[in-house]
């Protein structure tokens, strides 16, 4: 069974384990990767759909989300690895090296770039 615990030592990126494990479990369509999250926090059997952005607020605040919590999601999620049909696409089309660059690279840039600011906000006292 996949447990979000494992990840959470990444934590220096600005995310806790439940936020990496969606992105993970949302490969094959980004787009489930905040109802996979939202399933883990409320600990749902099925995908949920919050209603309004008050409630989004209270699930997410209380999980100890920060701006900087809010800030890295939506870093990640505009620089991170494509989904898995575009990844498949880039194999069946290139090859396996420029499929590989084509998932590995972009997960490298969101990397950096969630590291760098949770580092710099930390740095400045910001966090």
């Amino acid at each position: 069974m996949l447990s979000a615990n494992w990840l959470s030592p990444l934590g220096a990126l600005g995310l806790d384990g439940f936020v990496l494990t969606a992105f993970l479990l949302g490969w094959p369509a980004n787009e489930i990767v905040l109802p996979i999250l939202l399933m883990g926090y409320l600990s749902a059997g099925s995908l949920v759909e919050v209603n309004d952005l008050a409630n989004l607020h209270g699930v997410l605040t209380a999980q100890g989300w920060t701006w900087l919590t809010a800030l890295c999601f939506l870093l990640f999620s505009l620089l991170h690895f494509p989904c898995a049909t575009t990844v498949l696409t880039l194999l069946k089309e290139t090859g396996g090296s420029w499929a590989a660059l084509g998932f590995f690279l972009p997960l490298g840039v969101a990397t950096a770039v969630t590291f760098g600011v949770t580092q710099i906000a930390r740095l400045l006292g910001l966090a």
